[in-house]
């Protein structure tokens, strides 16, 4: 089923662009709508300096780029849609500068954070917004040498420009599912743990090994002395891995690299959420990639839970006001100046990155502040599942009975059983994914009906 899809309309004051002069290459990104620390505004302006370690920056830009316009997986029978690039997000952290963006697949999500050793210049503001990637742009980044200084701009003073300048229009098609992956991808980044962590020479090793295309079952990548090796059986130490290829765009940055770490998810024999990092100079490139190449970040339903807490509802209108772009939130700060529990908190956060307003890094073990550019109404539309389970609600369609309840769907009517593992539930979604992907509308509704009784 083709996923919906809605306009995503760029309005830039001019295309990004880099030139080289005197000795260096000067690169403006232009912005297009997006908040800053004072509300909305149409071109963020968010730094202006040096980009330290230059020909690493730039391949690093250009593997996000590249990211956002690769479809790794492709349904068979299916027709490649001509679909444009969604430019990629940037989000100005106080001290550092994160650069954001998803496969048209929703099956990769790449980030790449310019720490502050490799800024050294002023940010100027901080928020998150849309960044102009055209092609004369990403062919000049190609060309940046080891030598030449490169001078960042993230905005610029569009008061001056715009009197005679007439605005640039780029329009994508952006598909629900890529808009729903953002949401998720935080959830799944936020259940992960360290691994392992290999040296420069054997991330090089192992990264070049892999096809350009393979199997797309799960394999289970583990360490082997200093090395890393591939195994077909499941591992509590290892790192599940669907679609050998989607670890490539790691390639171009192997050069530079100090270390590749991996983060796994809880052990599942049938694959699970991978996060890879490779660590650069002052600098992270990260790969989160969803536990099978064939299914999207979009369907794996995880934030489910958090939007169906209607107390973490009012809980994140109050911490939302309390966030200001931070590039680490602090939970214990948050409970101290919102008087609520840290697990209250913690849910909050998860709802509000049910919307793409919190980010997760793995190395920091922390949520961060961004806030997509994206339509917010829609973002916490996309929910069919917590729609219908809302609906079996207020049709009361829902009945308990001690640690049971039964629901009625239709013309079946299935029971949701509460374990130690979790919830079970009779119906053929559950039969099937076995609450892999997220709570069930039948599973939902009994929460709700409970929660509504406690």
């Amino acid at each position: 089923m083709a996923a919906t899809t809605e306009e995503q309309t760029y309005t830039y004051v001019r295309p990004s662009e880099l030139t080289f002069a005197d000795g260096r290459a000067d690169l403006m990104l232009a912005t297009s709508g997006g908040r800053t620390a004072t509300g909305p505004a149409p071109h963020p302006v968010f730094f202006d300096g040096f980009l330290g370690h230059p020909e690493q920056a730039a391949a690093a830009l250009l593997a996000v780029a590249k990211v956002a316009r690769t479809r790794f997986y492709m349904p068979p029978g299916m027709v490649a849609a001509i679909l444009r690039a969604a430019d990629p997000v940037v989000t100005s952290n106080v001290d550092r500068l994160r650069f954001e963006s998803f496969s048209a697949c929703c099956g990769v999500y790449a980030r790449y954070d310019a720490l502050p050793g490799s800024l050294d210049g002023t940010v100027l503001d901080t928020g998150t917004t849309n960044v102009d990637f055209n092609p004369p742009m990403r062919d000049a980044l190609a060309r940046i040498g080891g030598l030449e200084p490169l001078h960042l701009q993230v905005g610029e003073d569009v008061v001056v420009r715009t009197l005679d300048t007439e605005v640039t229009e780029k329009k994508v098609s952006l598909p629900e599912r890529w808009l729903k992956g953002f949401a998720e991808v935080q959830l799944a980044s936020a259940t992960v743990t360290p691994a392992f962590e290999v040296a420069a020479a054997e991330a090089r090793r192992f990264i070049r090994s892999l096809p350009s295309s393979g199997s797309r079952k799960p394999v289970w990548v583990v360490p082997a002395g200093r090395g890393l090796r591939i195994t077909t059986r499941p591992t509590p130490d290892g790192v599940s891995l669907s679609g050998l290829d989607r670890l490539k765009p790691l390639e171009p940055l192997l050069r530079f690299a100090r270390s590749l770490r991996a983060y796994a998810a809880p052990h599942d024999s049938q694959g699970a959420t991978g996060v890879w990092e490779l660590e650069l100079d002052d600098a992270r490139l990260v790969l989160a990639l969803s536990p099978e190449s064939s299914r999207g970040f979009s369907g794996e339903g995880g934030v489910l839970w958090d939007l169906a807490d209607e107390q973490s509802a009012d809980d994140a209108d109050l911490i939302s006001v309390l966030l200001a772009f931070e590039p680490r939130i602090d939970i214990q700060r948050l409970a101290a100046e919102s008087g609520l529990s840290e697990d209250r908190v913690t849910g909050a956060l998860g709802r509000l990155g049910a919307a793409g307003r919190v980010g997760y890094d793995a190395a920091e073990a922390a949520y961060f502040h961004r806030e997509l550019p994206y339509n917010p109404e829609r973002l916490a539309a996309m929910h069919p599942r917590l729609r219908d389970a809302t609906a079996l609600v207020n049709a009361g369609a829902v009945r308990l009975d001690g640690s049971a309840a039964y629901v009625r769907s239709g013309d079946t009517e299935h029971v949701v059983r509460r374990t130690e593992a979790g919830d079970r539930c009779t119906c053929p979604w559950y039969a099937k994914h076995k609450g892999s992907r997220g709570p069930c509308k039948h599973v939902l509704a009994a929460d709700l009906v409970r929660k509504q009784q406690a």
